[in-house]
């Protein structure tokens, strides 16, 4: 484990100083191809946008994937660490370094250990950061070219102790979208509002609006979220513009809840702008599908983690957080988990300014990965 980790390590602080945004991980690829290359496994690059996908065949007619993501956020780091990015303005706030890194542990674990026979595909995916690189992979034809008979990956958990494994079977991450209003009013002076049809006023009946959309329309045993983060009007202190534009996320459990919700969303945005003496322009963009984990698969990552005395919490509630894994589980079965990053503290956690991967589980998480590949290359069916 320490050679492993005195190994993974650097790698890992290399991709932190030099995070790139979803569709731009250029040098990304390049460094996870250059250490493909020094480990002598073959590999495709240019799959679906900066993928890479690395195979290790070994005889045996059993198949098995293995996926990481390797894209950054557009958020300027606060951390204070060594290993800073020095890109302005982007950082791997979410841990996809680490990600990647354990997956190329996990790459040397497989190719020295010769136990194991079957074919198994490394995953290298960009793009995860709302911009679909998974689906650009599948439409690349990765599962066709690359055949997998279940893939598995996982993502670092703030918050839950370092090390520890969560799996559930079943919903484990939402199905997202992004939402885009422009309301079209009358502008003028804000002296004279009798002269206009003022969209900021109508903006502010929609925001509240819009928290009625799941409290009331969706079962309270159901899973839902309405947020609007971002609101733009004029420029000036003294005009009542013409359009403000709102932009924002909703998020479900459930595809017959998300369309409900997202129905709702749209009816609830075009009355009340009507009724204020304004039009509105919905745009819905529909991100990823909801993270469903396969109880087979999942059973079968949970024993891996257990084989490996790894801590394994099998209780852990789902999140409104989204993950395009999902366009993975679409099509072949699999499971996700997550793995114990740490404590959050001091509001440490993902998308956080402050937010670092926590080196010590680079080898737990490559240990994992390999183990359940193993076990599935193993498998009857």
């Amino acid at each position: 484990m320490d050679s492993l980790l005195d190994t993974l390590t650097p790698w890992r602080h290399h991709l932190h100083r030099h995070p790139e945004l979803s569709c731009q991980e250029q040098n990304t690829a390049q460094f996870v191809c250059a250490r493909l290359g020094e480990l002598g496994i073959p590999f495709e690059a240019g799959i679906g946008g900066h993928g890479v996908v690395a195979s290790l065949r070994r005889g045996g007619n059993r198949s098995v994937g293995l996926r990481a993501d390797m894209d950054a956020l557009p958020i300027h780091e606060a951390t204070g660490a060594s290993h800073a990015s020095t890109n302005p303005g982007v950082m791997h706030a979410c841990g996809h370094d680490g990600h990647t890194v354990s997956l190329l542990g996990a790459a040397m674990l497989l190719r020295d250990d010769p136990s194991w026979s079957g074919t198994v595909h490394l995953l290298f995916q960009p793009a995860e950061e709302g911009f679909g690189g998974a689906q650009a992979m599948i439409d690349d034809g990765v599962l066709t070219r690359f055949p997998m008979e279940r893939i598995f990956g996982y993502h670092n958990w703030p918050g839950l102790d370092a090390g520890t494994i969560a799996l559930r079977p079943g919903p484990l991450m939402a199905q997202g979208a992004r939402l885009a209003i422009t309301i079209h009013g009358h502008g003028g002076h804000a002296a004279m509002p009798d002269l206009t049809h003022d969209p900021v006023v109508c903006a502010g009946h929609i925001l509240v609006a819009l928290q009625t959309v799941v409290s009331r329309n969706v079962d309270p045993l159901d899973a839902a979220a309405v947020s609007i983060c971002v609101l733009q009007g004029a420029d000036a202190d003294n005009q009542i513009p013409e359009t403000v534009a709102l932009r924002g996320t909703f998020r479900a459990m459930r595809p017959a809840v998300f369309d409900a919700v997202a129905a709702r969303i749209q009816a609830v945005i075009t009355n009340t702008a009507l009724a204020l003496g304004c039009t509105a322009t919905v745009v819905i963009e529909r991100g990823v599908a909801a993270t469903i984990n396969d109880p087979t698969e999942t059973a079968r990552a949970q024993r891996a983690a257990r084989a490996l005395g790894l801590p394994l919490r099998e209780d852990i509630p789902p999140t409104m957080a989204s993950e395009d894994f999902g366009a993975f589980l679409q099509t072949i079965p699999g499971a996700y988990a997550w793995i114990g990053n740490g404590p959050a503290t001091d509001g440490q956690f993902l998308h956080n300014d402050k937010y670092d991967f926590n080196d010590a589980i680079l080898p737990l998480a490559a240990t994992y990965l390999a183990q359940i590949a193993r076990d599935a290359l193993a498998a009857s069916a």
